[in-house]
């Protein structure tokens, strides 16, 4: 059998770490979803260095049903690195992510894939509107939903929800480093990719501890300011930096020549003024900007041009004439 003809249609990708006691009813409820779909689909369990059982637990899964594709980590990376795992080992058309602590509802999957398919979309996010969640956790969540929104330009309820569907090709074009899985739609949305938001089911977890803690909160907004940048300034740093030094340094130069009138002309003396100082501090620190944006646009091709990376990502590409076929009637 040919690589394409057993390529499933739904590749369901989800982390794990020390979720041994969710492992039996996650493969259930994922294959009671898809199966009642009608739809071929392969279940990426992604084991981030777990210390409970759980990788031993995905082995057997994987030993009963070939549908299961254990992701083994060396170390506990991340959610990040387990996402970025499961997107380079799947094989579906459409890929879908979850969490691996049942509080996502898998029975929400196919849903989420036909409005992918229906309406021709690249993404379709989980809203979790009735999250089943401690207001410790929804409140700050809120705040931060409204953040990234506002930040990113990319209007959704719930960025935190793991439940995703979304074009294969799509999934393994992103490259994912710090928290930044939470920012998933608004990295897709740096190639031009069209998203909706469904509502989904959420539910209380009922096994196992819950990973997250307040602590996340301030490597989320560093990871935001990246995202931000990269998203604005990411293939042109120089029109950022270079910005901001052209203003300091016209600034400084102001200062400066207002300063020299008052020597020249009204001889009065400036060795002492504060101004002389500002002046120069900003006319040097204007300088040092526009450099960094050089730099930097040095390192962006650099980056591009030594890993043969394109600034733009092609949809679709529909054959003509020139290609020695014939076009569409």
């Amino acid at each position: 059998m040919d690589e394409e003809a057993s390529r499933p249609s739904v590749s369901v990708v989800v982390p794990v770490f020390n979720e041994a006691e969710n492992l039996e009813d996650l493969h259930a409820q994922v294959s009671a979803a898809l199966e009642a779909s009608g739809r071929s689909f392969e279940l990426v369990l992604v084991d981030d260095g777990s210390s409970d059982g759980t990788r031993e637990g995905l082995l057997a899964l994987a030993a009963r049903d070939a549908r299961v594709r254990p992701v083994l980590l060396r170390r506990n990376f991340g959610q990040t690195a387990a996402f970025s795992a499961g997107f380079d080992h799947s094989r579906g058309d459409v890929v879908v992510t979850s969490d691996g602590d049942l509080q996502n509802d898998p029975a929400d999957i196919p849903a989420l894939v036909e409005r992918l398919e229906a309406e021709d979309l690249d993404m379709v996010c989980g809203w979790r509107r009735n999250r089943q969640d401690p207001l410790s956790k929804r409140v700050p969540s809120f705040f931060a939903n409204r953040l990234i929104s506002w930040a990113t330009g990319v209007k959704l309820h719930d960025y935190g929800c793991s439940l995703k569907a979304m074009r294969g090709d799509v999934a393994r074009g992103l490259r994912l480093y710090g928290e930044m899985h939470r920012f998933i739609p608004a990295v897709a949305s740096w190639s031009g990719v069209t998203l909706a938001e469904v509502p989904v089911n959420h539910r209380p977890r009922i096994r196992g501890r819950s990973k997250y803690g307040i602590g996340r909160t301030s490597r989320v907004l560093l990871d935001l300011f990246t995202v931000k940048f990269l998203a604005s300034y990411g293939t042109r740093p120089a029109h950022l930096f270079g910005l901001l030094g052209l203003a300091s340094g016209v600034s400084g130069l102001l200062l400066l020549g207002y300063l020299a009138g008052l020597k020249l002309f009204l001889d009065e003396a400036i060795g002492g003024r504060p101004l002389l100082l500002l002046g120069a501090l900003l006319f040097l620190t204007g300088v040092i900007l526009v450099c960094f944006g050089l730099l930097g646009e040095l390192l962006v091709r650099t980056w591009y041009e030594s890993q043969g990376k394109a600034i733009y990502a092609v949809r679709e590409r529909r054959p003509s004439s020139a290609d020695g076929r014939r076009p569409p009637r």
